[in-house]
């Protein structure tokens, strides 16, 4: 089996609403994204014989994905008081509201989710909070 691995990173705040420690207040990570392709045969197409895909292709598709969160607050859907939200956005503060509690579990399974919807091969998806803790997701 041939693996390809890309990886992208992007800055943003977020909050886990709900948890009772210190990640329940508002605060910010360089997310790192490391997504992983897996096929069993090499293209024949005369462009990329030989190779999976063009890594090229991959790394841009991950970039824009990961693009839609730089520098924003995340915020899990009904986290804030609408009236909070209204505010912020008032304020021209980037808001991504997502419909999942904003942990890396999830965002692992999210990335992949997304990757796929796109046609590639995913095999597996981590998610870094910071250089030695991540999280990945992989179909059984």
């Amino acid at each position: 089996m041939y693996i390809l691995e890309t990886e992208q990173s992007f800055d943003a705040a977020h909050f886990l609403s709900g948890y009772e420690g210190k990640c329940r207040n508002l605060h910010g990570h360089r997310w790192r994204i490391v997504a992983r392709i897996a096929t069993d045969q090499l293209s024949q197409d005369k462009q990329t014989r030989d190779m999976v895909i063009d890594f090229g292709d991959f790394k841009e598709a991950l970039g824009r994905l990961t693009d839609e969160f730089d520098h924003s607050l995340i915020i899990e859907t009904g986290s804030l008081r609408s009236k909070t939200v209204d505010v912020l956005k008032e304020e021209d503060f980037k808001i991504n509201e997502v419909p999942f509690r904003p942990t890396a579990e999830q965002f692992s399974r999210y990335f992949y989710e997304r990757l796929k919807e796109m046609n590639f091969p995913v095999y597996s998806v981590s998610v870094y909070e910071t250089p030695t803790n991540c999280a990945t997701y992989q179909e059984a």
